[in-house]
């Protein structure tokens, strides 16, 4: 069971959700028969944090360079492997007529095969790329935000 500030785990904070990003259907409010609970209105910070600092303090952080870690290793390579894919079809067009050119069955011809190719691909490493952020990268992120928040209020945070 999550506490009331949609942190998993761990004690409820008092945390206010003025967070425009926030989505209390996600959190599972609205999902009964019965009225959702209201949402607190923001609370003024007690203490002046200036925002760069959090900011940089945040990014030095090891779970922001954990979670950007994630990302460059599937980008990356991700976007090589399309790359050279692209060019490589490219190339065979403009160098290989011939072989672009071979039937494969009936009217459809090599080309019109990696080409189709080009688009397949793109649907799965949008697909992947998808999943790879939801299983290895939205949970931490979402704690980074959190945390975010509580430091730019003062309330201090795990970061």
């Amino acid at each position: 069971m999550q506490p009331s500030n949609g942190r998993p785990g761990g004690q409820p904070r008092d945390v206010g959700y003025d967070d425009p990003w926030y989505d209390a259907l996600a959190a599972g409010w609205g999902e009964s028969a019965e009225q959702p609970a209201a949402v607190p209105a923001p609370r003024p910070a007690t203490d002046a944090v200036d925002p760069s600092e959090v900011y940089l303090e945040v990014q030095r952080s090891a779970a922001f360079q954990k979670v950007r870690s994630r990302y460059r290793r599937f980008v990356v390579p991700g976007v090589i492997a399309f790359l050279a894919w692209y060019v490589a079809y490219v190339v065979a067009a403009t160098t290989a007529p011939e072989l672009m050119a071979r039937p494969v069955a009936g009217a459809v011809n090599v080309a019109m095969l990696a080409g189709l190719g080009q688009f397949l691909t793109t649907f799965l490493l949008t697909w992947a790329y998808a999943r790879h952020a939801r299983l290895r990268r939205d949970r931490a992120a979402l704690e980074l935000r959190w945390d975010t928040q509580e430091l730019s209020r003062g309330r201090g945070g795990a970061a």
